[in-house]
């Protein structure tokens, strides 16, 4: 299949840009009056790209879908152009009274529907319609919007817009024509004339459409969010524009890294009330034999126990939760972050959890209402049972570090820091699959602060990925292989450590005890291996500071076995 669309509404109906990629035809545009009318005239299109909502989840939460929330970070004073869509049931409604107070009904604020995008809800049933009774349709229709679309050719948003106060704008039409052809539409195409029964505007925002609907075509495709949420039909939720083929100019709402910091900056808002601001513990120069200036960051005061928390509830309020609720798999503290998020949200979890899960760990999963299953002997046996039944029941999936919701809500934690401790050299974050060092060293990215992973000797993954310039798998024995033991960090963690990460020191297991020992004996603090594993660097001497240099050392992880420490401290 080689024909492609882009669509945008209009007066008469429907505009749409089709291309054959397979000849050298220039794009030919159409007014059609529904969209079932387009796929009559190609009806082997590969990808069409629609300006139009797709997917209507059951509840809202916050200020529109996850995808109208996702991209409003990256249109600046343009944001105001991306509609607050309803739940289902109010978009289903027969007239705007009702359609009102069945979306105060299931929003949270409760939010009525604006009358500009009540005008849109016959158009959005008639895609729903389509695209629930054609099933093969939905991996071939993407949700596209325009000005995200413009924002990505300009690598920034557009400071004109096409239209003030409904009146064409000649300086921001002529924008948008110069970006199209940059993006490859012909001079040709932008000089006709539209068809009758659409506008000018109409016309480039289908041209944009298309321009995106190439992309997904090669592979360049790029959804918010990442992974597409599903709704309770199945119908994807994502607004979808694309991966530029050069980097961008630095902007702070553009940017080519995998995890921008306006990203962790909207997930920090998203959970502000969900997830503790922890303290940090100023202990000053000559702490530990040191002559650095050493603080503590105690996250392993947050909610259930860990970092984790974060990246939890940034998935729960970002992703479009359905019916059959979340799933994750875990060593334990992302599952008992899980659960908490989960029940805080009034969202039914199941966590998989391999054998080697601490016997605490698995309580505190139980304690906070999930449903357990053990998943296997190791953490990726446990992984391919949770994937399984995800595709056997349509939960959202919740990823411990290779997905950009987790990320950025890991990097909350940088963000907070950064606030705590505004003159920070250097940061120590324990590494296990890498969610927590990417969400840190994306926040701190381009800035002075030093962010420096460490591992356990026997569970290297991320340095070994750094040295072999790719994910690689690796063995895992170590005592706190439970958090710290991945055997790969995978392509999402790489990306965003591999420029961003000082670099990484590895500790033996007897530092992370005798670290373990030290936080329970000059601080009352009770935390597992894999949260001391940081300061255990520091007194191994595996991390040597300079004098005087301003130390972060970051304590992530409170669900320790008493027994066993117990044993340890004696």
């Amino acid at each position: 299949m080689s024909w492609i669309a882009g669509v945008d509404g209009c007066k008469a109906g429907w505009i749409a840009a089709v291309l054959d990629l397979a000849s050298e035809a220039l794009p030919t545009l159409h007014v059609i009056a529904s969209i079932a009318d387009l796929f009559a005239l190609k009806p082997a299109f590969a990808v069409v790209a629609i300006d139009m909502p797709i997917g209507l989840p059951d509840r809202i939460e916050g200020s529109g879908r996850s995808p109208e929330q996702s991209v409003r970070a990256l249109l600046g004073q343009r944001q105001s152009s991306v509609f607050s869509i309803p739940a289902r049931a109010a978009v289903e409604a027969p007239d705007y009274a009702q359609a009102c107070r069945l979306a105060l009904a299931t929003s949270q604020p409760p939010r009525k529907v604006s009358k500009q995008g009540f005008h849109l809800f016959p158009r959005m049933r008639e895609i729903d319609t389509l695209l629930r009774t054609e099933a093969g349709l939905r991996d071939r229709v993407f949700e596209v919007h325009p000005e995200l679309a413009f924002a990505t050719m300009n690598g920034a948003p557009l400071a004109h817009p096409k239209k003030i106060k409904g009146t064409i704008n000649p300086t921001g039409m002529a924008q948008r024509r110069t970006l199209l052809i940059a993006a490859g539409i012909p001079a040709a195409t932008l000089q006709a004339q539209p068809p009758r029964g659409a506008g000018a505007d109409d016309m480039l925002d289908a041209l944009a459409a298309l321009v995106v609907a190439r992309h997904i075509q090669a592979g360049r495709g790029r959804p918010f969010p990442e992974p597409p949420g599903r709704d309770s039909h199945g119908l994807p939720i994502a607004i979808w524009t694309y991966w530029p083929d050069r980097p961008p100019p630095q902007d702070p709402a553009m940017t080519d890294r995998p995890v921008p910091r306006p990203m962790i900056e909207a997930a920090a808002q998203r959970i502000a009330g969900h997830a503790r601001v922890t303290p940090v513990m100023r202990l000053g120069v000559g702490a530990f034999g040191s002559q650095a200036d050493i603080s503590l960051k105690l996250e392993c005061l947050q909610h259930a126990g860990s970092f984790k928390t974060r990246g939890a509830f940034n998935n729960l309020l970002s992703l479009d939760v359905p019916a059959a609720g979340v799933a994750a798999a875990s060593g334990g503290n992302h599952g008992a972050a899980v659960a908490y998020a989960a029940r805080a949200r009034g969202v039914k979890a199941r966590i998989f959890v391999p054998e080697i899960s601490p016997a605490a760990k698995i309580e505190a999963i139980r304690r906070f209402g999930a449903e357990v299953v053990i998943g296997g002997a190791q953490y990726d046996d446990a992984q391919a049972a949770c994937d399984a039944y995800v595709a056997e029941t349509g939960a959202l999936k919740i990823h411990p570090f290779a997905a950009r919701e987790t990320i950025a809500g890991q990097g909350t934690l940088g963000h907070e820091w950064q606030g705590q401790e505004l003159d920070l050299d250097t940061v120590l974050v324990a590494v296990g699959g890498g969610g927590l060092i990417s969400g840190i060293a994306a926040w701190f990215a381009g800035t002075k602060v030093k962010v420096v992973g460490v591992e356990p000797a026997g569970s290297r993954a991320l340095q070994a990925a750094l040295e072999a310039k790719g994910p690689v798998d690796v063995k895992v024995a170590s005592v706190a292989a439970d958090s710290l033991g991945a055997r790969n960090v995978g392509p999402l963690v790489y990306e965003v450590c591999k420029d961003s990460v000082d670099h990484v020191v590895l500790v033996p297991d007897t530092a992370i005890s005798d670290a373990q020992v030290t936080l329970w004996r000059d601080f009352r603090l009770a935390v597992e291996p894999g949260g001391a594993a940081a300061l255990g660097a520091l007194l191994c001497g595996a991390y040597q500071p300079a004098s005087g240099e301003r130390l972060g050392v970051l304590v992530c992880g409170a669900n320790v076995d008493l027994g066993k420490l117990a044993t340890l401290t004696g």
